[in-house]
């Protein structure tokens, strides 16, 4: 199928065809606006009692990896020994214990912890249990309703997956993204499909209380029928839930740099339409088997039972603690991250210092944009819920975005929630920058 590169609709430009740079929306104001100057709003947001009722999250990235994803535009190293591997995490728990003792975090119990990558299952089951032992040491994780694991399926063996499940991990995160060998090669997974069947097949037997499944749509040579045998195996295993993610071509990634060194500037995905289709189409299947769509990327087999604790408490304003190299924290409405390169991360540590690179603290208004674009991400929006924290009617506040979405039919109104249509839904990280102040809006995202 041919597509136009951009195909107006209303006031909106709807590019059509996948071109290099960053596309998800995963906080604001953009990563661009956070400085190094601005390090000392870090500190005295962490050295402030933290706001009553605010529930803390813990996140620790860990950066190594078997090989590195063509499509990966992460913080991940492949080139790292057993050696510098333990001094990174020795250093990370050294972070961890800084921040325990801050006015900010001293005596929280986290209601979430996230080992995110990277590859978490890359480490050995011994790096595994030292570093939770550490952990727990440091803060409580006995009133944490959720534990978070992401794994690349062929780094599980059987004796390692029974150590993440004995460590209390509750989300099994499977990084399977498509079920075709020849696909997985060309985009430069490490695992092939005989490796996920292995690695779901005896995580289940163990009891893991969520097994999640990772796909993406528009991988390289990705085809219809691809994507359709890709949704039938997901649907065969039956997990509890399912992300899926559009394929994007981030300026760090190595598909973008084979872009820029042979001139073509169009990467070798489809285009936006038909990774809306194809998650549009993925999502309907799932409905047909009972799962419940809960935000603009996953579906759960059991809405009751089967939460995101990660998510949705960081969309609504969590307190969060990133640990690792280039890891975000959101503490006392600060915004800062980490240094974002190995040897600095560990030199600051090494010398006693928080490794914080960039910060900034949004004003009232930002804080408010960045919960309301978060949101729409789960497909609706509470009016009253936004009158009640912020004192703000979203209905005037932003009714010139509002309606520009509503006369497109990308968002409706029913009684107190605004919700995004199915359309507006699959492309909600582009429509979220209508709502966006004016200085952000064309400003690169990262």
């Amino acid at each position: 199928m041919t597509e136009n590169k951009t195909a107006p609709t209303g006031n909106v430009a709807v590019s059509q065809e996948t071109t290099a740079g960053n596309y998800f929306v995963s906080n604001y104001p953009p990563f661009s606006f956070w400085r190094p100057e601005r390090i000392a709003e870090a500190e005295a947001a962490l050295n402030r009692a933290p706001q009553p009722g605010t529930p803390l999250g813990v996140y620790l990235h860990i950066p190594f990896c078997r090989k590195r994803c063509h499509f990966c535009y992460f913080k991940v190293y492949t080139d790292k020994d057993s050696s510098a591997i333990q001094a990174y995490l020795n250093l990370a728990l050294r972070e961890m214990e800084m921040y325990a003792t801050r006015p900010s975090i001293a005596g929280r119990r986290p209601q979430f912890i996230y080992f995110g990558g990277g590859t978490p299952s890359y480490l050995s089951e011994t790096q595994l249990r030292g570093l939770v032992a550490g952990m727990r040491r440091l803060l409580s994780w006995d009133d944490a309703e959720e534990v978070t694991f992401e794994c690349e399926p062929g780094t599980l063996t059987d004796h390692k997956l029974q150590t993440i499940r004995e460590l209390g991990v509750t989300r099994l995160s499977l990084g399977v993204e498509n079920f075709s060998d020849h696909v997985l090669e060309i985009n430069g997974r490490a695992h092939r499909s005989r490796e996920i069947y292995r690695a779901y097949d005896y995580a289940r037997s163990l009891g893991f209380p969520q097994i999640n499944i990772d796909l993406i749509a528009g991988m390289v040579e990705e085809t219809d029928a691809n994507w359709a045998d890709c949704v039938h195996r997901t649907l065969e295993l039956r997990p509890e839930s399912v992300t899926i993610y559009q394929m994007e071509i981030p300026y760090n990634t190595r598909i973008y740099q084979e872009m820029k060194a042979t001139g073509k500037l169009v990467a070798p995905v489809a285009g936006w339409e038909t990774k809306r289709r194809w998650v549009d189409a993925a999502f309907r299947e799932l409905e047909r088997a009972g799962y419940s769509i809960c935000s603009a990327y996953t579906a759960v087999r059991d809405p009751d039972r089967t939460r995101f604790i990660y998510r949705d408490s960081l969309w609504q304003g969590a307190d969060l603690i990133g640990l690792g190299v280039a890891s975000f924290s959101y503490v006392n409405g600060t915004h800062f991250q980490n240094q974002h390169e190995f040897e600095p991360y560990l030199a600051a540590l090494r010398e006693g210092r928080l490794p914080i690179y960039r910060a900034m603290t949004p004003s009232p208004e930002e804080r408010l944009i960045r919960q309301l674009i978060l949101q729409f991400k789960l497909g609706r929006v509470s009016r009253q819920a936004f009158l009640d924290r912020f004192s703000v009617d979203i209905l005037s506040r932003f009714a010139g975005p509002i309606e520009k979405l509503a006369s497109l039919n990308f968002l409706h109104r029913e009684g107190d929630w605004l919700r995004l249509s199915r359309e507006g839904l699959l492309q909600v990280d582009r429509l979220v920058h209508e709502f966006f102040l004016p200085e952000h809006r064309d400003a690169r995202y990262a």
